[in-house]
């Protein structure tokens, strides 16, 4: 990938994860001189800091952190997030102290980012559902948020499109609340989550168990292995970087598909303080960057420019660049820039034995498990929320040679529970929706600055009663599915009510630059671009004007394509 020389290009691309990876290859391969920005390090596809060809006693420290991470106060979100430091992929995500951001004491928000080349498409969960019909026709029905200017019907072949090129495995499930994809094979169920769903279809007509659809190849293509792409070989080393580039990531797909047309450059360690906004144009120039090393700073100039920061990053971005039109930042005339922040939530966590099945084993380590979707997406007389939640679920075989440090007994004792089987436990989380609040918001530190002088963003969010009473509600239902599924010795563990669910921490920020019909009251329009900056486009997490509740990156990824496309042929016919 060239390094930057020039400063002038037909599109700069902010950011290099997986939205920015997209519009750096749709832009590429249609023929126009494209700058990816990044505002971390440049690390190479297979390079040294994968650490997926490693064993356990070749990682740093046999995969734990140090004490001085402690003392210094470091890492500290990443450690309540993976519950220990893991040195294994740790450095592909960002220690808060050094880059700092604010929210109220009372109400912390959990922002976890990776700042690298291909960002955090590196360590993405690598789960991929299509939203129904239903998912963008709530604000309307229930009027909540900001209606969406688009429906399923506008997003259809872009997430087909979309799915042909990262590679999905995945069933053809036949439900309307997860549209089926165009998929390669699926993960196999477990023995004992084949006999929960089995279960569970004795009962119920609305509520399924599937298979986890994955953006992991089971069956490569041709396009997919001419990039490099290999088979998916079930290690469960994910989030090290994946040297076989079977998992889809901006580094493994979008980018080098960018450099091979020869129309890509990369600037990386390069941190955008602001979208340059031209007076007289009423266009934007390009971006002022910092350079991260020396702090210099130096403009890019384009035609147009997509914003692809993730949701809090954009925000951040846009609410930093004031002008004489714009002194609350660029298009924000609404006011909106900020507001509606989202996430997903899990107030919920459950866990049952699958009885009669310790003489089965499991082999591998799928990258994927399996996956209840919502099945209350339109309000029935016997709740009073909104919206709904899907579980997140998968059953484990559960060996008694494990390092499992709940085992009772020593020596001789210890022995004789050697290869001994255990039960299977199916485990459940809850992932519900968080409906778009207007004070659900993000703003820039009125005082406080990061060490390149850019305002840290403050982010005030929380929880409302709706996402409290979906809590109580999940508690029933798990208990109830998990009951039908046949487990016995069923756990369910809830969020107190006077206890803060943590946003942020399914890493599924949403928000920020609405789409929406009304300039008034929305960022942005039914393609992503600014109501008030033609040439300005916002096709991250912050476009979005509701959360769902399944996994959000193929959404991205799809409005992404369909806004490329778009602005492409403007710049051709020569409207923008």
């Amino acid at each position: 990938m060239s390094k930057s020389t020039q400063q002038n290009y037909d599109v700069i691309v902010v950011g290099s994860g997986i939205t920015g990876g997209w519009a750096a290859k749709e832009f590429t391969e249609k023929g126009f001189k494209t700058l990816v920005i990044e505002r971390g390090r440049h690390i190479e596809h297979r390079g040294p800091e994968y650490k997926d060809m490693q064993a356990p006693w070749q990682l740093q420290n046999r995969d734990l952190g140090t004490e001085k991470y402690d003392e210094e106060g470091r890492y500290q979100l990443f450690k309540q997030k993976f519950r220990r430091y893991r040195s294994e992929f740790m450095h592909f995500f960002v220690d808060e102290k050094e880059h700092p951001y604010s929210h109220p004491e009372e109400r912390p928000f959990m922002w976890t980012r990776g700042y690298q080349l291909g960002g955090r498409s590196l360590t993405w969960a690598r789960q991929v559902y299509r939203w129904g019909r239903k998912d963008f026709e709530a604000n309307a029905n229930d009027g909540h948020g900001i209606v969406w200017p688009i429906g399923y019907d506008d997003l259809e072949p872009w997430y087909e499109y979309v799915e042909r090129f990262i590679g999905v495995s995945a069933n053809k499930d036949g439900l309307d609340s997860v549209p089926d994809s165009v998929s390669q094979k699926a993960w196999e169920m477990s023995c004992a989550e084949k006999l929960v769903a089995q279960n569970m279809a004795k009962k119920y007509k609305d509520r399924h168990l599937i298979s986890a659809r994955a953006a992991n190849l089971t069956e490569p293509t041709k396009e997919q292995m001419q990039l490099g792409r290999g088979q998916c070989q079930a290690r469960s080393y994910c989030k090290r970087g994946c040297t076989f580039g079977a998992y889809f990531s901006s580094l493994s797909a979008t980018l080098p598909a960018a450099d091979a047309t020869g129309n890509l450059t990369v600037l990386t360690d390069s941190i955008v303080s602001h979208i340059d906004y031209d007076e007289l144009t009423k266009k934007a120039s390009g971006v002022t960057v910092v350079d991260a090393k020396t702090k210099l700073h130096k403009q890019y100039t384009a035609r147009v420019v997509f914003l692809c920061a993730s949701a809090l990053g954009s925000v951040q971005i846009l609410l930093n660049s004031k002008s004489s039109t714009f002194p609350n930042g660029i298009a924000n005339s609404s006011g909106t820039v900020g507001h509606y922040i989202m996430d997903h939530f899990t107030g919920v966590r459950a866990s049952g034995t699958v009885p009669g099945l310790e003489d089965n084993y499991s082999y591998g380590r799928r990258p994927i498990a399996t996956y209840i979707p919502n099945y209350r997406q339109q309000k029935s007389s016997d709740v009073d929320f909104v919206r709904g939640y899907g579980f997140q679920t998968a059953a484990s075989f559960r060996s008694n040679t494990g390092n499992n440090g709940a085992k009772q007994g020593i020596g001789a004792k210890a022995k004789e529970q050697a290869n001994q089987p255990g039960p299977w436990v199916f485990r459940a989380f809850m992932y519900g929706e968080i409906l778009p609040y207007y004070d659900n918001r993000a703003t820039l530190h009125p005082t406080k600055k990061d060490q390149w002088g850019i305002p840290l963003l403050h982010i005030d969010a929380k929880v409302g009663e709706n996402e409290r009473k979906m809590t109580e509600q999940a508690a029933i239902d798990i208990k109830e599915i998990l009951e039908a599924g046949g487990c016995t010795n069923i756990k369910v563990n809830k969020e107190s009510r006077n206890r803060h669910i943590s946003i942020g921490a399914r890493t599924h920020e949403m928000g920020g630059a609405c789409m929406g019909n009304n300039p008034r009251t929305s960022v942005l329009n039914a393609w992503s671009q600014s109501h008030d900056v033609p040439n300005l486009f916002v096709t991250d997490g912050a476009a979005m004007s509701s959360s769902a509740t399944q996994n959000p990156s193929l959404t991205y990824m799809a409005l992404t394509a369909r806004a490329s496309d778009y602005a492409a042929k403007l710049m051709k016919n020569g409207r923008l």
